[in-house]
């Protein structure tokens, strides 16, 4: 029923906050943008979604499951770890080229500079809006850019065979062996 949607690109995005309300609102502003929201509440439980954990780390399941995330869109301040926390871990990762967006409540200029130096695309200040959610078009569009994300994406979708570039390269290397 959902899937009927699937023959356009639809972007998956992560959102992380602890706010209910926040999470609400950042995930309607995406599904207003055509966009799948996985939404969870803290950052150990986005790494957990991505496999980053220690518990995940083996479990195959978890990658396949993870595999369609474009983009991850955090809060700064939650108990635990910080969005800044999560982003260094995502940008030390084999998950780096995955933008992520970090948002805050507090516009203290030092925090802001330390996220982007630290690999954020984006800061926004919350409450975010349409607006906002309209800046994330080109860095989702970074999020498929890879040629290992994109396989990954139409192997989850059950295309790999039809779309991976991977695959249509190799078939045409094994004609010109023959």
């Amino acid at each position: 029923m959902g899937m009927t949607t699937q023959s356009q690109t639809q972007f998956h995005v992560l959102a992380v906050d602890d706010s209910l309300i926040d999470r609400k609102l950042i995930e309607k502003l995406l599904k207003t943008s055509s966009c799948q929201v996985t939404a969870v509440d803290s950052g150990s439980k986005a790494l957990e979604f991505l496999g980053l954990n220690d518990e995940s780390i083996d479990n195959e399941e978890e990658d396949d499951r993870q595999v369609g995330v474009n983009l991850i869109i955090t809060d700064y301040c939650m108990p635990g770890m910080t969005g800044y926390d999560l982003l260094r871990r995502i940008k030390q990762s084999s998950f780096k080229d995955i933008p992520v967006v970090i948002m805050s409540s507090e516009n203290i200029p030092s925090r802001i500079n330390r996220c982007l130096e630290d690999g954020a695309e984006e800061f926004f200040l919350k409450p975010v809006q349409l607006s906002d959610v309209n800046k994330l078009r080109p860095h989702l569009m970074k999020g498929i850019g890879s040629e290992e994300t994109r396989s990954n994406i139409n192997k989850r979708k059950g295309l790999e065979d039809i779309h991976s570039p991977g695959r249509t390269r190799a078939g045409y290397n094994e004609l010109e062996v023959v």
